[in-house]
């Protein structure tokens, strides 16, 4: 994530100010800019082209700072959701804007990265949008099927989240991290596709045909391999070979926002794309980057901010994800 600032104060803004706190001009994220701008006290903003925006029509409901293109209408991030809690849901939108906030800042990521978000209005078999159910109304399974992704908004809430990681012993749970590991799946389907990508896919993550739930009902039952830390980023990813390519994509993403934002505020001075391979960036800034963190953290008493050990083989998977981000255009299988 880029450093934002107040264009008329010049102040340090984060993404996701609605309001400059030193001069008290009205904002609004310009997706086509990437940049926080001001807007007038009707909410509009005119770019250089002499385009007039408007603040989102969700500000007060999620929290969203986008501009749309009219007025009284929804940003491009919300036009991906396509379900959001009921009115009368009151524990479910209490906990939407978390999801939402976390959607907005993906959608950042995959902009800045070069990674094509096909919408559900383009493509209505395949296209991607969010379903952001309420666990309230029902059981909610975090997930993705073609191209829908499925959040369960009750990780949205500190203590049902981090009850839910100790009892599956997770050394790291957000809802960000939700998003990215469900995003991994949906461009999985949309890149690893031609005979050449799909078997470099399947050396280095396994053969993609076993049955799911077969897998899942053994890693349940049987636990990951003894020796999982060796070939293997999270006990999840040894799962089946779909959960290992989602939990690679999510980890690229992980460093590569926070090398980038840790590039914006002078933490680091090193640019990303001086690496030919990314594996190198993981060895040469990520590590010693994260290890500084992690001990930034625990001087004030708080749990790692990368609690992972990246082997040998992720190196080379991480590689792959990252190989196929610079080229999204796969040849047709």
């Amino acid at each position: 994530m880029k450093a934002f600032s107040c264009r008329v104060c010049g102040n340090a803004l984060y993404f996701e100010n609605s309001l400059c706190v030193s001069c008290g001009t009205a904002l609004g994220y310009s997706r086509n800019e990437n940049e926080i701008v001001p807007v007038d006290e009707d909410g509009r903003y005119v770019d250089r082209e002499g385009l007039v925006w408007h603040v989102c029509a969700n500000l007060n409901l999620s929290g969203c700072t986008w501009l749309a293109t009219v007025e009284g209408g929804q940003c491009f991030s919300c036009d991906l959701t396509r379900t959001r809690p009921a009115d009368d849901d009151l524990e479910g939108l209490s906990q939407y804007p978390v999801a939402e906030a976390a959607k907005r800042r993906l959608v950042v990521e995959l902009d800045a990265r070069g990674l094509p978000i096909t919408t559900r209005d383009e493509d209505p078999e395949q296209g991607l949008c969010f379903d952001m159910l309420s666990s309230v109304e029902e059981n909610v399974v975090i997930g993705h099927a073609d191209g829908v992704i499925t959040i369960d908004l009750a990780e949205g809430d500190d203590a049902h989240r981090v009850k839910v990681q100790s009892e599956l012993d997770e050394p790291y749970r957000t809802m960000l991290g939700h998003l990215r590991h469900e995003v991994g799946h949906y461009f999985e389907s949309v890149l690893v596709r031609g005979e050449e990508r799909m078997d470099a896919c399947r050396e280095l993550f396994g053969d993609e045909s076993k049955d799911y739930q077969a897998e899942i009902d053994r890693h349940y039952s049987e636990g990951p391999p003894e020796d999982w830390q060796e070939s293997y980023i999270s006990t999840y990813a040894t799962m089946h070979p779909f959960e290992d390519f989602a939990e690679t994509f999510a980890h690229w993403m992980h460093i590569s926002d926070t090398v980038e934002t840790a590039r914006a505020y002078g933490l680091t001075t090193v640019d990303p794309s001086a690496f030919t391979l990314f594996s190198d960036l993981v060895t040469g800034v990520w590590i010693p980057l994260s290890t500084a963190l992690n001990q930034i953290n625990r001087a004030m008493g708080a749990d790692d901010l990368y609690p992972f050990v990246i082997p040998p083989p992720v190196l080379d998977k991480l590689d792959f994800v990252a190989a196929l981000a610079r080229d999204p255009h796969p040849v047709p299988a």
